[in-house]
């Protein structure tokens, strides 16, 4: 293993866009020798570009990408001691596992140093001897837990083995940095579990760097040393699996590593914030009345007996998960999600009780307003918020369209039921009108709050689920007036959340 915190690769204020839009936006981060690092984020949020700009397959629309100090922002990707494994494995068909192995290896120069006829020192350019490639094979085939699979047809292998020979493709030339693009995403959910760990443990072999690009968040927190949690194209957070899961940066992030209850709360004295209806002790310390986003992990949620917690609550839905049992309890009209091992019955009344210290309090940013529990019911409209918005599903995906009974249609052929497909909902507060006549929006809600900001008022309409819409307006209106709020369809912006092939038909 590396020396502790020596700095392998370096990424300096890198961006990238295409045809004027931004793709990765002022991405910095520093990677030290023999780390596992694991990009994660939604489609779409810009990792596997980040990761094709280190591959040399993309080059940056500026910034710096360092190599132990070197730019190689621009070297052509065979000029990278790097090597890249990607979801489709891209063995070659007509070949055995030893020639797919062996073809970077076949091809490669190496120099080695010769005494010419005057006795000068002089370096040259060879072929790897064929004891030379079998020896490699044979320790990359080790590594993978494939030895003796030399001489086997690659069409014959299960998906995993396919899987277990593109990696010792790329090991066998032992490069710097071994770059893996959501390398596990075409196996099943038990070969899957089972390759997560075999990575890691091949990872541990190898001493060398390991970059991985995923959207799944279990991966992550399997397999990582670190994790860079991305969206927009712009980092989020930075850190160990242990500290992304249970001290997030934001609500994005603490939605996107597992399961969350997450609320808007106020401040309502030092160390005492508001939410769920009650009045509750927290460790973090905000400026008094200031609008927060309130983090609760379901496994962090005790049940009691009625009136033994801090606020009343009615179980109305039970999963058995295994190892514990999930509910989703009603506190009023908010829903809390409860993970326990101790079985409740659905109808119990019950109270709820969380220690200071696991209530998770975060700043709450206004500038867009952001849905990340949106889901698309079976009409192609979008649901959050509490309420139902017409939207156009095909932004979801490029070039695509809908046929007559309402499948998502892409310019390739294939077909997708949206019918419960999660995805994150954004809406800029300039594109959120609202209404004193209360049947002309989709959701009503008081104005709670209402700030001059140098030309426009900026508002906060919460309806009775305690859901914010935050909007920007040039007219005057009055603290706790009810309004109706009023969402253009064009104005609704989706992004993936799920992954889409799960719903393909």
């Amino acid at each position: 293993m590396a020396k502790e915190n020596e700095t392998i690769l370096q990424l300096i204020n890198v961006n990238k866009e295409f045809d004027g839009s931004v793709v990765v936006d002022n991405f910095n981060l520093d990677v030290k020798k023999g780390e596992f690092v694991t990009f994660l984020g939604p489609s779409g949020c810009g990792k596997t570009t980040t990761l094709r700009m280190i591959a040399g397959l993309e080059m940056p629309t500026s910034g710096q990408i360092l190599l132990n100090g070197k730019d190689i922002a621009q070297l052509p990707p065979h000029k990278r001691p790097l090597n890249t494994v990607f979801q489709r494995y891209a063995l070659f068909p007509h070949l055995d596992v030893y020639d797919n192995i062996a073809f970077g290896l076949k091809l490669k120069r190496i120099p080695y140093e010769y005494t010419d006829k005057n006795g000068n020192k002089k370096e040259k350019l060879r072929k790897y001897t064929r004891e030379e490639i079998d020896a490699k094979i044979s320790k990359a085939l080790k590594i993978v837990d494939l030895e003796g699979f030399e001489m086997r047809d690659v069409a014959t292998l299960s998906g995993g083995q396919q899987q277990r020979v593109a990696i010792a493709r790329a090991i066998v030339n032992e490069p710097e940095i071994l770059l893996l693009d959501e390398p596990l995403g075409a196996l099943d959910l038990k070969m899957r579990k089972e390759m997560q760990l075999e990575l890691k443990e091949m990872h541990k072999k190898l001493g060398i760097t390991f970059i991985y690009v995923t959207h799944d968040q279990e991966e992550a927190l399997t397999m990582s040393d670190r994790i860079v949690v991305i969206e927009d194209g712009i980092i989020q957070q930075i850190g160990t699996p242990m500290d992304i899961y249970n001290e997030p940066s934001n609500a994005f992030v603490a939605d996107f590593i597992g399961e969350s209850n997450i609320y808007v709360g106020t401040m309502i004295d030092k160390l005492k914030v508001h939410f769920l209806g009650a009045n509750w002790d927290c460790i973090d310390d905000f400026p008094l009345n200031e609008k927060v986003d309130v983090v609760v992990r379901p496994e962090d949620i005790i049940i009691k007996k009625p009136n033994e917690g801090k606020v009343k609550a009615k179980i109305v839905n039970k999963i058995f998960k295994g190892i514990h049992f999930q509910f989703t309890a009603m506190v009023g009209n908010n829903e809390v999600l409860i993970q326990s091992t101790v079985d409740h019955p659905v109808g119990e009344e019950i109270s709820l009780s969380i220690d200071p210290d696991l209530i998770q309090i975060m700043h709450r940013e206004y500038t867009t307003n952001i849905y990340n529990d949106a889901y698309i019911d079976k009409n192609n409209n979008v649901v959050f918020a509490g309420a139902t918005w017409e939207v156009d599903v095909c932004q979801l995906v490029e070039g695509s369209s809908l046929d007559e009974k309402g499948y998502l249609i892409t310019k390739e052929g294939k077909k997708y039921d949206l019918s419960d497909l999660d995805v994150i909902a954004t809406v800029e507060m300039k594109d959120i009108d609202i209404s004193d006549n209360l049947e002309e929006g989709n959701i009503t809600g008081k104005i709670i709050q209402m700030v001059w900001i140098g030309d426009h008022y900026q508002l906060v309409v919460r309806t009775e689920d305690e859901e914010d819409f935050v909007l920007e307006t040039e007219y005057t209106w009055n603290e706790l007036d009810t309004v109706s709020v009023i969402i253009k369809k064009e104005n609704i912006k989706l992004k993936l959340k799920a992954d889409l092939a799960d719903y393909e038909i």
